[in-house]
């Protein structure tokens, strides 16, 4: 069964509408199905989407998944070095290419740069190659159940059960391991809130309709707030001295104070002040390279909330729409894994949060790091280094 673009508007505004699930986590899995199939009827879902969840099971190779995501231990210039390779760059510019009529109906539409579509497009699934071979089904409620983050997971049961029964999906659909479909990665909320049929063949087909791809994508991102005609980020070189406690992304000041502090565009030029704000975010000091992000980069963080994962991201679209490649400069050593959760122990002891301590410098370990910082004179870029750990 196929939808209609009209009919599957309709269906999005009715599955959004329903009440989001607010079933317990843990327990007996049978009796947790039970109640998530009550909530699923209440919200239209009938028998074929019923059966799939009755046949679904948890998958133990999720939950390691879930608690193994070693690779946001890489530093910005490690992890953006690794992703941002010769081949998405060759093969986004090839797709930009190709399917320039449908980007610019999307940017039309939505807003949203074709470059910045693109470069989720590479880094999800390598523009499609690697969607995931984990059951989607079986991944959700594998998430949902488990009580380390059921928030995120519980309200995508519904809408996935929702499009399986009426035909959208197969019930063995597959994708990432966190439930993730297509060649962007969509949640089932956002397949059916966000849906648009780009090719007119009377479907939203994510898995293998490029067109379909990129006018959903350009969708949820206008949907999350995107600014039409703004930036999204931009790399700057930064004094050797200037307010460092300033910096950070949610600071934002207009340009024209950050160039009041010596801050200039890469070649060394003034910045153009076109009467935006931006925060001045330095992913690996103050020695290392340095960006300003704009209120569209926030939209990144929407996507995903790994700091490193969405400054790569920003960056890769950036590179796609023409800048060349960040310069990594110079940065004090940093810390590795081991030595990033002694200081995140002892930043624990202080009575900071650091969410847990797994050696990954994400948001709420760089905001500890900070003000450490500035209690102990050092300057406030966010970046742990030995000489930081050693004088907590």
């Amino acid at each position: 069964m196929v939808l209609p673009r009209t009919l599957f508007a309709a269906l999005a505004a009715f599955c959004v509408s329903a009440p989001a699930l607010a079933q317990e986590c843990g327990g007996d899995f049978e009796a947790w199905k039970s109640a998530v199939a009550e909530q699923a009827r209440q919200a239209g879902v009938g028998e074929l989407g019923l059966s799939a969840l009755a046949n679904a099971r948890i998958d133990p190779e999720v939950l390691k998944r879930d608690r193994a995501q070693g690779v946001f231990s890489q530093t910005f210039a490690e992890f953006s070095g690794r992703m941002i390779n010769s081949y998405r760059l060759k093969n986004g510019a090839a797709n930009l290419k190709k399917y320039a009529d449908i980007f610019a109906r999307a940017e039309q539409e939505y807003g949203v740069p074709g470059a910045v579509t693109t470069a989720f497009w590479a880094l999800e699934t390598d523009f499609g190659a690697v969607q995931g071979d984990f059951g989607t089904l079986n991944a959700l409620v594998t998430l949902a159940h488990d009580c380390r983050r059921p928030q995120l997971f519980q309200p995508q049961v519904v809408p996935l059960l929702t499009l399986i029964d009426r035909g959208i999906l197969p019930a063995d659909t597959k994708g990432a391991w966190a439930g993730e479909i297509g060649q962007t990665q969509i949640l089932p909320s956002d397949y059916l809130a966000r849906g648009v049929d780009g090719d007119g063949d009377g479907k939203v087909d994510l898995r293998g309709s490029a067109p379909d791809v990129i006018m959903t994508t350009a969708n949820k991102l206008l949907h999350r707030g995107w600014k039409r005609g703004e930036p999204w980020l931009q790399e700057v070189r930064v004094p050797d001295e200037m307010p460092w406690e300033e910096t950070g992304r949610t600071n934002k000041l207009p340009l024209s104070q950050w160039a009041g502090w010596g801050v200039t565009n890469p070649d060394g030029s003034a910045l153009e002040d076109k009467g935006l704000k931006a925060g001045l975010v330095l992913p690996m000091g103050r020695k290392g390279p340095a960006f300003l992000t704009y209120d569209n980069y926030d939209i990144y963080l929407e996507w995903n909330q790994s700091f490193t994962y969405t400054l790569t991201a920003a960056h890769l679209a950036s590179r796609l729409a023409g800048a060349p490649a960040f310069d990594r400069r110079n940065p004090e050593e940093g810390l590795p894994p081991e030595a990033m959760k002694v200081l995140q122990r002892k930043l624990e002891d202080k009575g900071y949060d650091v969410g847990k301590v797994d050696g990954i410098l994400g948001i709420n370990t760089r905001e500890a790091v900070r003000q450490e910082q500035m209690r102990l004179g050092f300057p406030v870029d966010g970046w742990p280094t030995p000489a930081l750990l050693a004088n907590i």
